[in-house]
């Protein structure tokens, strides 16, 4: 199992696992040792992970940071931890901030379990900074950010190599957050800055007033366009791609596997249907029960999703079902039978798309000229 792969299946055991971890000790068990180990550390060599390392700061005599971290028996990340239900905040950088200036580490962690801030002494020598220069978050990541995380491995740990990039990772976050939050709601600032590229005259308060819902309007429609040329894109490319030539021990699975990439029919004896695809599955049989038949209703593993089809044929998807990362998405058709996904926290967000489902089920189902179902 490569890095990556590890990470993933820790993400579904923390995404599982989440609301019956309550105290600071079973996060550190459950979430943050499995974490370490996922970066080749040896949780249970002293002289690699060192529990409650002590090192007094000044007048201030036996405080302890959670775990040291050492690489060829030197120090080389501090970590803190905290509950998974604490957010992260200022306030639980204390006790590193302290620690930061008086052992040799260049970095240390602050980490709920589930969220882990990375810090270093970018803006001041010796001084822990007051901002993290990298955050990853177990259950909403993406594969870049899986190879920041994976120079913290002790097989790849290169200290100056992170440093140097340490900068770029910092302002370049803080600045997708800030868009993040134009795209969300858009300030004053960036709304004028807008409206002044595209209107001439001068911007009045009525000006400002009539243009702001548009800007807000226009930033939506960009990003639902751009995610559109994303997934349009994507499904050109896999249509494209070329199917290897059929054998005899292929041509059987052929049907039952089509639209499957061959990397999942490759996989398909070691697919392992969850308990949240088959809850999910119930789901969406009981929100299509209303325009369909649910015994017309099936659903068909494969390594990247789970598809919930009409009368067994890929050809006539309700949705997929994208439950084998952290994160969880809901694949939903529309008439030209082009998907977009849509992320879920739990299962009964999947409620939140009924009327598109029920369309789809709708379409393929005659609705209209069958006979009523009955419970």
């Amino acid at each position: 199992m490569d890095f990556s792969d590890e990470i993933s299946a820790l993400a579904q055991r923390i995404a599982q696992r989440k609301d019956t971890v309550e105290t600071e000790e079973a996060t550190k068990n459950a979430f943050v040792m499995p974490f370490l180990k996922a970066l080749g550390y040896d949780v249970f060599d002293p002289l690699v992970v060192v529990p409650e390392f002590t090192a007094d700061v000044g007048v201030k005599k036996g405080e302890k940071v959670d775990y040291a971290v050492k690489i060829d028996g030197s120090i080389a990340l501090l970590v803190e931890c905290k509950p998974c239900r604490s957010a992260l905040c200022v306030q639980h950088m204390s006790q590193l901030y302290r620690y930061f200036s008086v052992t040799e580490a260049r970095f240390a962690i602050l980490t709920n379990g589930i969220t882990y801030w990375f810090f270093s002494d970018l803006d001041q020598s010796n001084k822990m900074d007051s901002k993290p220069f990298f955050e990853f978050d177990m259950l909403n990541y993406r594969p870049a950010q899986v190879d920041e995380l994976k120079k913290f491995s002790t097989k790849t740990f290169n200290m100056s190599a992170i440093l140097e990039t340490a900068n770029d990772l910092k302002y370049g976050s803080l600045l997708m957050r800030e868009i993040a939050k134009e795209f969300d709601e858009q300030s004053d600032e960036f709304s004028r800055l807008l409206i002044g590229r595209v209107y001439e005259g001068k911007i009045t308060a009525n000006v400002f007033a009539k243009f702001t819902p548009l800007v807000q309007k226009a930033m939506r429609d960009t990003v639902r366009e751009l995610v559109n040329q994303r997934l349009t894109s994507a499904m050109d490319d896999t249509a494209k791609t070329a199917l290897p030539p059929a054998t005899a021990e292929t041509a059987a699975t052929d049907e039952c596997c089509a639209g499957v990439s061959p990397e999942d029919t490759a996989d398909l004896r070691n697919i392992v249907t969850t308990d949240d695809e088959k809850e999910a599955y119930q789901i969406v049989r009981a929100i299509v029960r209303e325009v369909l038949k649910v015994e017309r209703v099936s659903m068909r593993d494969a390594k990247s999703y789970c598809a919930i089809l009409i009368d067994d044929n890929n050809r006539k998807p309700i949705c997929r079902l994208h439950f084998n990362r952290g994160i969880k998405y809901i694949g939903v058709f529309d008439a030209e039978k082009a998907e977009t996904r849509f992320r879920i926290n739990r299962l009964d967000d999947i409620f939140s798309y009924a009327e598109q489902l029920k369309a789809m089920a709708a379409a393929y189902g005659e609705a209209s000229v069958r006979e009523p179902v009955t419970a």
